[in-house]
């Protein structure tokens, strides 16, 4: 058992996260269709800006990058990285288009289903002159999805983002957070995930990811292990209630869930993520390590189990202390 003094302590290093934020609009009732749904709370999220959130909601240091629409919702979703601490210089505006929205379904096992306006939504229209590149090179990790890849100019920002972080000798973290909707279809999707694939140090995926990305309907070490390149340090599988698994050169193993009373799994695989990335941060030895690797991922779990207890994402990611509780529990 992973006790509180086996966990690295957060570090202080910057992380910067990359992409889009936006606004779910969340039925007040559960397992009902959108056109049933009585009503909706508007619950901010995005991948990208619930990782920035869940590491400084852990005592890391993190910004975002990315754009937002120059209205009510754009500036209230500023509002709240700022208020949760995330460093906001890469956040530009845009006045000709909104913030983008995305209606969810939540079904009545804790899963979602989304319907998006985005025609075209502010995050879209980032352009690479726009981007922040001084606060880009001072981060120690650039983690980043692949919302970001589907359009122009967004596109081309996130590739001149990932060629500045990867100069500046950033740790490329990548989670693919694939959203089909989004895409002109499947293939495309597979496509320009994959495209930038042997970039990143680090990757991320679901058992979902995994089986659209390799086309296997099996979840073992053998098609894990498709995905793998030469010169990834991390591959990390997520299998919501049945844990994790990690790939590296060396070592490959599961660390075990948390079972909790999950009532909306939105934003734990950002959470995970977002801890993880707190405590590797500034020491990248610890992916080589594999009991202290463990005890980081056992604590990222605890991370991803407690944001599946309460609605939304946000509201959910946890505090340091929160995890300890758990895993002392």
């Amino acid at each position: 058992m992973a006790s509180s003094n086996d966990i690295p302590t957060t570090g202080k290093g910057l992380i910067v996260s990359f992409g889009e934020m936006l606004i779910d609009f969340v039925p007040t009732a559960s397992g009902v269709s959108l056109a049933e749904a009585p009503g909706f709370l508007k619950a901010p999220g995005g991948a990208p800006a619930n990782v920035a959130i869940a590491i400084t909601r852990l005592g890391g240091n993190s910004a975002f990058v990315g754009k937002l629409g120059d209205d009510e919702f754009g500036h209230m979703l500023a509002g709240i990285l700022k208020e949760n601490g995330v460093k906001d210089e890469g956040i530009t505006f845009d006045e000709g288009a909104r913030t983008a929205l995305a209606f969810v379904t939540l079904r009545a096992d804790g899963e979602r289903e989304f319907m998006f306006y985005r025609n075209p939504s502010a995050d879209m229209l980032l352009k690479p002159e726009e981007l922040n590149l001084e606060l880009i090179r001072s981060a120690k990790v650039f983690h980043y999805g692949s919302i970001s890849l589907i359009v122009e100019p967004c596109r081309s920002a996130h590739l001149k983002a990932l060629e500045v972080a990867k100069e500046a000798g950033c740790l490329l973290s990548y989670d693919p957070n694939l959203r089909l909707p989004l895409w002109p279809s499947a293939d495309e999707a597979r496509k320009q995930i994959l495209s930038i694939w042997e970039k990143a140090d680090l990757i991320k995926v679901s058992d979902n990811e995994l089986e659209f990305l390799t086309g296997s309907d099996k979840i073992d070490d053998e098609t894990a292990l498709t995905l793998w390149h030469p010169n990834l340090k991390l591959l990390l599988v997520t299998l919501g209630e049945h844990g994790a698994r990690y790939y590296t050169k060396n070592f490959h193993g599961t660390v075990e869930a948390f079972h909790v009373n999950t009532v909306d799994t939105t934003g734990a695989g950002d959470s995970f993520v977002g801890a993880l990335l707190a405590k590797i941060v500034d020491d990248q030895s610890i992916l080589e390590d594999e009991p202290r690797l463990r005890a980081v991922l056992k604590f990222a779990n605890a991370c991803g189990a407690i944001t599946t207890t309460k609605k939304g994402a946000i509201p959910a990611l946890p505090k340091e202390e929160d995890v300890l509780n758990l895993l002392n529990a």
